[in-house]
């Protein structure tokens, strides 16, 4: 029976596995990027941060084991395939975390808050898809590639890890391991943090979902007889891609992100029944449709132009170490920050 199963079926059950695991992880365990900003920002406090990091570290450990172990080639992994622009890492980064204050979610996020049954995320998940594919493939995709090919910075090494492990000598999986391991530790240096094992649990298990995508696809890229791209979870270009998907399979067919953007709406859907917090909403004030609309727009160009979201660069091209990761993590961060002083003091100050 499984070898009826074709190549693309694999790589979307695959992919709906790890979402799953996310989709539940922002339900019941409440990872959310935008929140995990506003409370270091205004709630003094670091614990949602530290989630975040602490899945960063267990996703790179895990990759790094995988690459230890034969079974993830970094020269394969799609961050490291695609070249590297920092000007459109920070840009990207910048016009994607501005968006993602304004939209009140991320990608990720509103698929999260649909799945609870949140009409207004469905609003941000249709108009960010149908951005990022305007910048990935549409009327942009010329200047988005000039772009990118006058500002791409020429490199040899695979990332942070073979850097260091060129000029160490030491083998790149201990060199990424090592890294991996410190985020992991700075994450979990505040005793407040260690007194919420839930909350490290499903950091963790964020970490080993980002983790499964590098495995999953790195075996179907090996052993299939299809070419799939060896990728992990993101939430941008797969929300284009599950729309083409749903409108004509033939036009667009299964893939890796729509099986990961169903994960997370049926993994949502199921934790918010859990918990007992499904129920319909929807939007009831013009501008707060229009500040959503804005910002999804923003999350879909500027997440394409920084290749990925705060899933995507956030964690799965940092668990790798890749060289756009930390500077898109910043730049998202600074872009976020600015949108909430908009949104919650103004720019303005006051005597």
């Amino acid at each position: 029976m499984l070898q009826s199963i074709s190549d693309a079926w694999w790589v979307a059950l695959i992919g709906f596995g790890g979402g799953l695991v996310l989709g539940l992880a922002a339900r019941l365990g409440r990872f959310c990027t935008l929140g995990a900003i506003e409370d270091y920002l205004y709630q003094d406090s670091s614990i949602r941060l530290r989630m975040w990091i602490l899945a960063i570290g267990v996703a790179g450990l895990a990759s790094f084991a995988l690459v230890a172990s034969g079974h993830l080639d970094l020269s394969q992994a799609i961050y490291n395939v695609a070249p590297w622009s920092p000007a459109a890492s920070v840009i990207g980064g910048l016009l994607f975390g501005y968006g993602m204050s304004l939209a009140g979610n991320c990608g990720f996020g509103a698929l999260a808050r649909f799945g609870g049954g949140d009409l207004r995320s469905f609003v941000i998940v249709l108009v960010m898809g149908i951005a990022a594919y305007i910048m990935l493939s549409g009327p942009f995709a010329s200047a988005r590639l000039a772009f990118m090919t006058n500002t791409t910075m020429p490199t040899n090494n695979l990332g942070y890890a073979d850097l260091l492990s060129s000029i160490s000598g030491l083998p790149v999986a201990l060199v990424g391991l090592t890294m991996s391991g410190l985020i992991a530790v700075g994450a979990l240096s505040s005793s407040e943090f260690r007194n919420n094992p839930k909350t490290m649990a499903w950091a963790s298990a964020v970490g080993l979902a980002i983790a499964s995508g590098w495995a999953g696809t790195q075996w179907i890229a090996s052993t299939g007889f299809s070419t799939f791209p060896v990728i992990s979870h993101t939430y941008t270009a797969p929300l284009g891609e599950t729309m083409i998907y749903l409108m004509t399979s033939s036009g667009g067919g299964l893939t890796f992100g729509v099986g990961s953007v169903f994960g997370v709406v049926f993994g949502a859907f199921c934790g918010s029944l859990i918990k007992g917090h499904f129920r319909w909403e929807a939007c009831e004030d013009p501008r707060e449709l229009k500040r959503q609309f804005l910002g999804a727009t923003c999350m879909g160009f500027g997440a394409v132009l920084a290749m990925g979201c705060t899933i995507g660069q956030g964690v799965s091209a940092f668990s790798i170490l890749a060289f756009s990761a930390p500077i898109t993590f910043a730049a998202i961060f600074a872009g976020a920050a600015l949108g909430l002083k908009q949104l919650i003091t103004g720019f303005a100050s006051h005597q």
